[in-house]
């Protein structure tokens, strides 16, 4: 029995894959149900996001319902004080608090949520549903076969300049200095944005230890951002190239 859906839920956050696959299901909707654009402001990412969001805005042909935390400012850093961790078992509670529960009170019966999860990422989404047994959701990446470098490339051919964070090789346009990045990601953090840099790591002074988000991998000792070593810098230098399936989604909107 298929799930009745009264409206559309798209999931957008600054990044190429949701914008993407929000660009698609406006596409195929085509009006037949309220559909809403959704972003979870955040204060710590990159100002271009704001710009990328005004650009797909008129890529979409549909204002964003921007959503804005007031209890923390939309402000990672006051997250991690007041809650005294910066990563666990369960995730990061910048996400949760900041996006999840904000995106959570838009919801309402007979919602369908739309999410950026791309081809590469089935087990993401498998999970997110398995989670979320009451929260209809689709992943039209995943449907369509399309990665995130197909995602760029969608975008660039659309017009639309990439975020600034995808333009100096970062994976993503998350916030500067996401508690989810590796070693390597941190040390661009450091040489790229110093202030937020230093930010984090007063945090982690407060907090101690708890806050740590890496380990040594011959002691597993834990250590701060602080005491991150020299050591290869992660960049994504790949050039965004479109894929055939790349091309055939193009179609369903391009008439």
């Amino acid at each position: 029995m298929g799930v009745f859906v009264s409206r559309l839920l798209c999931q957008f956050s600054c990044g190429a894959a949701s914008a993407v696959a929000t660009k698609l299901v406006i596409a195929q909707n085509a009006g037949a149900v309220p559909l809403l654009v959704l972003n979870a402001y955040l204060a710590n990412e990159h100002p271009d996001n704001r710009r990328f969001a005004a650009d797909c805005e008129r890529w979409f042909d549909m204002p964003l319902t921007v959503l804005r935390d007031t209890k923390y400012g939309a402000n990672i850093i006051t997250v991690f004080r007041q809650r005294g961790y910066m990563k666990g078992r369960r995730g990061a509670p910048c996400t949760t608090t900041l996006k999840r529960e904000l995106l959570k009170t838009v919801e309402q019966p007979g919602d369908l949520i739309v999410l950026g999860f791309d081809a590469s990422e089935a087990d993401r989404f498998e999970d997110f549903q398995e989670r979320n047994p009451t929260r209809p959701a689709r992943a039209p990446l995943i449907e369509a076969g399309l990665d995130k470098e197909d995602c760029k490339a969608m975008v660039q051919r659309a017009g639309i300049e990439l975020p600034m964070m995808y333009r100096m090789g970062y994976d993503n346009a998350n916030c500067i200095g996401c508690v989810k990045g590796g070693e390597g990601y941190f040390r661009a953090i450091r040489e790229d944005f110093p202030a937020q840099f230093e930010e984090l790591c007063k945090v982690q002074d407060e907090i101690g230890e708890g806050a740590y988000l890496h380990r040594d991998r011959t002691t597993e000792v834990r250590f701060s951002l602080r005491d991150l070593g020299a050591g290869p810098v992660r960049r994504n230098e790949k050039l965004p190239a479109c894929s055939f399936f790349c091309e055939l989604a193009e179609q369903e909107y391009a008439a």
